[in-house]
Formats: structure tokens, C-alpha cells, sequence
């Protein structure tokens, strides 16, 4: 992929930034943010704009309201915790667009920060109106794109401005480039990608990618079931989509024929139904009794992948191996997690559960990197163009 161009690129000075942020944040019941992690990791690109004189107007979506104001969805906890984080005021608006939007963008010094309210009100940010994205970038000089969790939809807000404004890339959108394209384009071997999560129709096109370019591809969670289905076993109640029969049979003759080497459950922890408490045991794979179904890998197929991950330069992970949410079902993607983390390797996570994960066992901060963009890595590491990233002015 062509090098893209950022804001260190271009005279920001004294200039009004339109700047697309992802915070897209967990809220509880009270409205209160419970994560304010997409937050910081948009916070180096806020200041740089500031210390280059630069007004913000900051904009994000928060849910999926589909086109109508949702209170709950309102960004004032969003603005409330910048504020603390950054130490100054920020003003929020209570519209995407309109007179009040433009007269306060047209009023802000250098330094000062507005935040747009929920662009997904706008029943046109998902729709990528042109109207829209010429409204908004009505409101700047300059198109700043930090938001990588949200590259991969061509909305109003991630394309739609580019096509109006000078647009160049974040600090964060920079570095997420950076380190997945580093280990897609230049990686240290061997190079081990982990897959797991519910769906093989989500990852067949990883799987495919990666088999071109992997050493070792480790397999678990529910998706591995439909390959193993692929493969002639009984796999009971087991997650299955047999829609992906033919697909998944092109793939794993791809495997037979492909210098990686792909791994697959040995052993399984297998439940009678999908609740917290049912009960469970461990079965070798090729035993898995009928109507119970597979919740997590056993130990094994957690040795055989200790071993590997031990053994690798480079790693990609995403998905868990099992439902790790529940204490019966989280051994698998928690001693991969701890492998991974004390692996000493190039550790890069394709954020969504593998991120919650690593959270959850405290070690978060034991990965070279952690993408904030699950869906938009994954594309990213297919090989799909992204077009929040393809938008943008090439350096």
C-alpha cells in the first residue's frame, strides 16, 4: 500500500483541523464511560494539533442509533472526559451540522476544541451523503483521519471529506499503518498468526491471506469446528456453518499444498449446553459426544500452541479460543494470551475480544501493540483496501 501522507506532512499552523476521531467508548447503565482507552490513544494527536496553534473540531460516532437522536447515545460523557484528560475546556454541540455547528467552528482560537454531537444521528454519515461530507467539510481547512476502527467504512466522515478537504492521516492512524503493514510487509520469523472468535466465515479470508505468508497458523474458538467438520469429524452441537463447507474445503487443500503450517485442535472442552454453569469435560477432538459442543481448547492443543508461540519472532492474534468470558471456558485463550505476552516477540493484537482478553488477565500492557480497530485490522491484514485510509493523500 502506498505510504500515506500525515499531519506532520502538511502546515497545520494557526489552521482549522476537522479531525475524525473513533471514540466509540463503552457506557454502563448510568451513561458513565467504562473504557477510556479509544479516548487516550487519540490524545498525542489532539495536543500535537494544539501545540501547532491548530482549532479542532472533533468528530466521532458512539453506537449504532441508526439515523435517530438516541439520548443515551449523546456525546456530553465523551466531552466531559477529554476535558479531564486534557486539561481544557471542551465545547460540545448538540448537532453534526447546521448554523449553530458552523458559527461555533468559526469562532474557535488556536488551541480550542470542539466536539461535534453523534454523526450516526445523521441518518447520511453511514450513507456517505455527499451533502453531508460537504457540510462538514465546510468546517475546516484540513482533514485530520485518526480513526483506524473506523477506516474500513466508507462513511461521510471517513471518505465523504476527503474528497473536499486536504486529507492527511493521525498519529494513531500512522502508527496502526505502520505496525501491521510492518509485519504483513517485513516480518521477523518465524511468523505465527493465532485465529480464533465464533465465525469461519469472518476469517476465511485471513485464513487465506495468511497461509501465503505465515509460518504457523494456530486455530481455535468456534470457528475452528467448521474446518474440523471439513475434515470428516462429528463435532456435535459444536458452532458450525455448513454454508462455508466449500470454501472451507478450498482452504484447507490451499493448507495441504502451502509452506504454513496449520494447526488444529488436538483436545476440547465440550459442555452439554451454552450456559455458564452446564457441565463440561475434556475429549479428545475426534470424541466429541453427541449434542455436546465445543467451548474451548484443551490442554494439548494449549501445549502444542505454547510451543510454537515460544518458538515465534512475530505474532498476529485475533480471536479467542473459547467462550473466556465464563471461568469453565477461559483456560484456552488465557495461557495463549500469557504465551503470547511472555513470548518475547513482536506481539501485535488484532483488537476486539483478543484486546477484552488480555484486559482481563492483566496483560495488556506485555504486547508490542494492540489495534484499536478489530473489523478494520482484520481487513487490513486480508489484504482489503480500506477506504478511510485509501482516501487520504498519498506522500
Amino acid at each position: 500500500m502506498a505510504r500515506k501522507k500525515t499531519l506532520k506532512d502538511i502546515d497545520i499552523s494557526g489552521k482549522r483541523v476537522l479531525l475524525r476521531v473513533d471514540f466509540n467508548v463503552p457506557l454502563d447503565k448510568e451513561g458513565k464511560i467504562t473504557d477510556d482507552k479509544r479516548i487516550r490513544a487519540a490524545l498525542p494527536t489532539i495536543e500535537y494539533l494544539r501545540e501547532k496553534g491548530a482549532s479542532i473540531i472533533l468528530m466521532t460516532h458512539l453506537g449504532r442509533p441508526k439515523g435517530k437522536v438516541v439520548d443515551e447515545l449523546r456525546l456530553d460523557p465523551v466531552a466531559r472526559r477529554l476535558e479531564e484528560l486534557l486539561g481544557t475546556p471542551v465545547k460540545k454541540v448538540d448537532s453534526v451540522i447546521g448554523d449553530e455547528v458552523s458559527e461555533e467552528a468559526a469562532q474557535l482560537k488556536g488551541g480550542e476544541i470542539l466536539l461535534l454531537e453523534n454523526l450516526r444521528f445523521h441518518p447520511g454519515e453511514t450513507s456517505n451523503d455527499e451533502e453531508l461530507a460537504r457540510s462538514l467539510a465546510s468546517l475546516a481547512e484540513i482533514f485530520v483521519n485518526d480513526a483506524f476502527g473506523a477506516a474500513h467504512r466508507a462513511h461521510a466522515s471517513t471518505e465523504g471529506v476527503a474528497h473536499f478537504l486536504p486529507a492527511v492521516a493521525g498519529l494513531l492512524m500512522e502508527k496502526e499503518l505502520e505496525m501491521l503493514g510492518s509485519i504483513l510487509e517485513n516480518p521477523q520469523r518465524p511468523f505465527t498468526a493465532i485465529l480464533g472468535g465464533n465465525k469461519i466465515s469472518d476469517k476465511l479470508g485471513m485464513i487465506d491471506r495468511f497461509l501465503d505468508i505465515v509460518d504457523n497458523l494456530l486455530t481455535g474458538g468456534g470457528m475452528c469446528f467448521t474446518l474440523l467438520k471439513s475434515k470428516g469429524m462429528e463435532i456435535g452441537d459444536s458452532l458450525f456453518e455448513e454454508e462455508q463447507l466449500e470454501s472451507v474445503g478450498h482452504t484447507m487443500r490451499k493448507a495441504e499444498g502451502s509452506n504454513a503450517q496449520l494447526y488444529l485442535p488436538e483436545d476440547v472442552v465440550v459442555a452439554e449446553r451454552f450456559e455458564q454453569d452446564a457441565s463440561y469435560k475434556l475429549v479428545a477432538v475426534e470424541e466429541i459426544p453427541p449434542g455436546w459442543m465445543g467451548l474451548d481448547i484443551g490442554p494439548k492443543t494449549i501445549e502444542t500452541y505454547r510451543r510454537v508461540i515460544a518458538e515465534s519472532r512475530t505474532i498476529f492474534w485475533n480471536g479467542p479460543m473459547g467462550v473466556f468470558e465464563w471461568p469453565a471456558f477461559e483456560a484456552g485463550t488465557r495461557e495463549i494470551a500469557r504465551a503470547v505476552a511472555s513470548s518475547g516477540a513482536i506481539s501485535v493484537i488484532g483488537g476486539g475480544d483478543s484486546a477484552a482478553a488480555l484486559r482481563k488477565f492483566g496483560l495488556e500492557e506485555q504486547v508490542t501493540y494492540i489495534s484499536t480497530g478489530g473489523g478494520a485490522s482484520m481487513e487490513f491484514m486480508e489484504g482489503k483496501p480500506l477506504p478511510g485510509v485509501e482516501a487520504l493523500l498519498d506522500a
